[in-house]
């Protein structure tokens, strides 16, 4: 019986060797005589496992990890291919507690299936949601995504209906579907795992999107620092139109449906829709004042759609189990499953999907396991680098985006960054005023100038320089910037300023001249 090995290759693994244990395996293979087929699957999300390989075995799946070149040989001897037992054995990976406590919808092949098969991808599922979007009328299609609730993930939280419904009543010779993959935020690696572990999914879910508004072209907007994941989409749609997945009869349809992936040039700021929809048109990369509003005259001044990759990914599970199975996850207004990408100083950093409405405490300490420095947690930013820093005290806050904002916080891409007691507050405040005066686009005043002012501020404030007076000044600058920026890159930026003033006032006090020169 011929074995089939699982070695992740996607960039997390890649990162922490999955290559050198893919070739290891592969020439020990070679010398043993044993005829095996390797497989570069997606990775699970359990990041601090990678390299994690697995075997199909009589019994199910087995996993081993983190695997190391050296330990391939001693695997084999092992009888690892059996499932044998070893000290890096695992067991079932769904058995695995970060594993087992997931509700997986969006992410319910990663890890699972190979990436580029499209065989393996409708043998698991796949197709199910847009072949029962193309037997209804496309206005059907947007009434049950609607009544799914599900809201932007990229992190606005805009209802995706909504969207949808505007586009589709918009009337115009072309509309597009514009795919938002410039995960920019630090600590953010969802979209990735998905282009690069299930991309058939987000060309579906593209797919359905066009069929449902009346949009015939669509365009993966991915950035540059993801190589891996252009490649992988790449293919993924050459094969999807091969396939008759996409194309001038899409699965033998009337519809028609086609995309293609555009890559970014490295700026921050193209995240924001409309700077992207700037960039896809060839022009530089800044905010567009709205109205007019992208869902009536977007790309190329076109009605357009424009979601986020675990959006557009989350819509085939919508169609194929129906708008109540989705709802009935998650708590309030905020509806499913959330893919919450734990990182930073954390035991167990990973991507973690689950339904909306757990507690932060529960995320960080529970599933992330606390700190890997083994030091107290200090704070945990969330929603990337302009998202607010929430302390110990506030970790009974759910997960949901409403109890975010009614904490001055948003869950933005659910990126978790986990500080321990070592963090030094003034700084990373610092940080956000940096980071917005380097990535803004210079179009408007109060993030242009606001941010720069904010990081002279800050400095005075570290050399005890009036340390009332400039944090009087900053509190004003971010109330500037907060509204009267153009968008989220200087209207966010307060939040993470903010909370670290007022959640963790002792960083801000006067330090010795020494230390403040640092």
């Amino acid at each position: 019986m011929t074995r089939t090995i699982y070695i992740p290759g996607d960039s997390g693994a890649l990162a922490l060797g999955a290559d050198k244990v893919a070739k290891a395996m592969a020439a020990e293979l070679q010398v043993r005589g044993i005829e095996a087929t390797i497989v570069r699957n997606g990775s699970r999300g359990a990041y601090f496992l990678e390299p994690m390989v697995e075997v199909e075995t009589d019994a199910g799946r087995i996993a081993y990890g983190p695997v190391r070149p050296s330990d391939v040989a001693s695997l084999f001897a092992a009888d690892f291919l059996s499932g044998a037992a070893h000290p890096k054995r695992l067991g079932r990976p769904e058995d695995l507690p970060f594993l087992a406590r997931q509700t997986r919808l969006t992410f319910a092949r990663c890890g699972i299936t190979d990436p580029l098969s499209l065989a393996d991808y409708e043998a698991h599922g796949g197709l199910a949601g847009l072949r029962k979007a193309l037997a209804v009328a496309p206005l059907d299609v947007v009434k049950t995504v609607t009544e799914s609730g599900l809201r932007g993930r990229g992190g606005a939280g805009f209802p995706t209906g909504i969207k949808w419904q505007t586009v589709h009543d918009a009337k115009a010779a072309n509309k597009y579907i514009v795919c938002n993959a410039d995960e920019g935020d630090s600590g953010t690696f969802a979209d990735r795992m998905i282009m690069e572990g299930d991309p058939f999914v987000l060309i579906e879910g593209m797919a359905i999107a066009g069929i449902a508004v009346g949009a015939t072209k669509g365009y993966v907007y991915i950035r540059s620092e993801y190589p891996h994941a252009v490649s992988v989409m790449r293919r993924a749609i050459e094969i999807a139109r091969e396939a008759g997945m996409l194309g001038w009869n899409v699965l033998g349809s009337p519809n028609m449906f086609d995309m293609e992936v555009r890559v970014g040039a490295g700026a921050y700021v193209c995240g924001e829709e409309t700077s992207l929809l700037n960039s896809l048109e060839g022009k530089r990369g800044v905010v567009r004042a709205k109205p007019p509003l992208p869902a009536l005259q977007g790309l190329f001044g076109k009605p357009t759609v424009v979601n986020n990759v675990i959006s557009l990914a989350s819509v085939p599970v919508i169609l194929d189990k129906g708008p109540a199975f989705y709802r009935d996850f998650g708590l309030g207004r905020s509806r499913g499953t959330i893919p919450i990408q734990i990182a930073g100083n954390v035991k167990y950093g990973g991507l973690f999907e689950a339904a909306f409405g757990m507690t932060l405490g529960e995320i960080v300490n529970d599933i992330g396991g606390g700190t890997a420095s083994g030091r107290p947690v200090k704070a945990v930013q969330v929603g990337g680098p302009l998202g607010a820093y929430f302390p110990p005290s506030m970790f009974d806050t759910p997960f949901d985006y409403e109890a975010f904002a009614a904490k001055d916080g948003l869950i933005g891409h659910a990126g978790i960054t986990v500080f321990d007691d070592t963090a030094d507050m003034l700084k990373q405040a610092r940080f956000a005023m940096e980071f917005c005066a380097i990535e803004s686009c210079g179009k408007c005043t109060p993030c242009r100038i606001g941010s720069q002012r904010g990081v002279e501020t800050i400095d005075k404030i570290a050399s005890g320089i009036q340390p009332e007076k400039n944090l009087a000044l900053v509190t004003d600058l971010c109330n500037t910037m907060k509204f009267g920026s153009l968008c989220a890159l200087g209207g966010f930026t307060p939040y993470p300023v903010m909370s670290a003033i007022n959640h963790f006032p002792q960083d801000f006090a006067p330090r010795p001249v020494a230390e403040a020169a640092e």
